[in-house]
């Protein structure tokens, strides 16, 4: 995260409000070449705004300003799924269905080139995050809150003054957000849910960084308890390690047991065999001795 991402969503914004019921007097249809992903350069329905406005940050983030960490498209998939669930259209209310109506099917999403993120195309890389997509409307919503004050640190950090603190309101804030959201009892470090809690986690530690490059001391701002991951899931990876491990080696032991015992049983009957001939051959020693006498 940087100033530039932060910039660009706040642009959007101005022009297309993320909160109901406020209005604004910014024509859509000026911001940049927004224009040019909306139909017939058209938006005329939130469905239209919406697409033309991830696309608009895609092309923004990594084509205009070469971004190559991918997990910006984090942030991009939690304004395009909050903007959804906000707007809630009869047609298309969730992510999933956005992305197999206008995503999946756009040329837009398919001929952009990025391959200095390690894809090809926008499509590609949405794909590689396209596990955001199951969480639920509830966590987006909560993930956004901790966004926003989280880009507004960035955007209103004052290099020429010092002693301009405003940038601690908003990190107040998001710390607050981001202990609501590290409450929730079952994260597991394979989940969606850890991704998008890890990214905001690494971009507020980075932000001190950021202020030392702007040469402002920003260590007032409270760190961050690291994330709760569930207790047992270690444990289960554990047990399930022992359980297969415990198992393959019974396998194993199975045959080896059941050749000793196949081995340990002829041996048995060679033993009989042999100890018969030999009292045979005792007997008739006897009676060759008895008929001499």
């Amino acid at each position: 995260m940087d100033i530039v991402l932060c910039t660009r969503f706040s642009t959007l914004r101005a022009f297309y409000p993320d909160e109901l019921g406020k209005s604004t007097t910014h024509d859509f249809h000026q911001n940049g070449n927004i224009k040019n992903y909306c139909p017939n350069q058209k938006c005329n329905t939130d469905l239209d705004k919406i697409n033309a406005g991830c696309l608009w940050l895609l092309d923004q983030l990594f084509v205009k300003n070469k971004k190559s960490d991918i997990n910006i498209a984090d942030y991009i998939i939690i304004w395009l799924s909050y903007m959804l669930n906000l707007k809630n259209d009869n047609n298309i209310n969730n992510v999933n269905t956005f992305y197999d109506e206008y995503i999946n099917k756009g040329e837009e999403y398919k001929k952009s080139t990025v391959d200095f993120t390690g894809c090809k195309s926008y499509i590609e890389l949405i794909n590689k995050k396209k596990n955001l997509m199951t969480i639920n409307i509830e966590n987006i919503s909560k993930f956004y809150a901790a966004f926003k004050p989280l880009c507004n640190m960035y955007t209103e950090l004052n290099a020429n003054d010092t002693t301009d603190k405003s940038y601690l309101e908003n990190a107040n804030k998001f710390v607050e957000k981001y202990n609501e959201l590290n409450e929730v009892s079952d994260i597991t470090e394979d989940s969606p849910y850890y991704q998008v809690l890890s990214t905001l986690s690494n971009d507020y530690n980075n932000f001190k960084e950021f202020c030392n490059s702007s040469n402002v001391d920003c260590n007032d701002i409270q760190s961050l308890s690291p994330i709760k991951i569930k207790e047992n899931s270690v444990q289960d990876s554990g047990q399930k390690f022992e359980a297969t491990s415990s198992s393959s080696i019974t396998n194993k032991l199975i045959p080896v047991l059941s050749i000793i015992g196949i081995i340990g049983f002829l041996l048995g009957i060679s033993y009989k065999y042999s100890l018969f001939g030999f009292r045979k051959r005792f007997q008739k020693q006897q009676i060759r001795e008895k008929l001499k006498k």
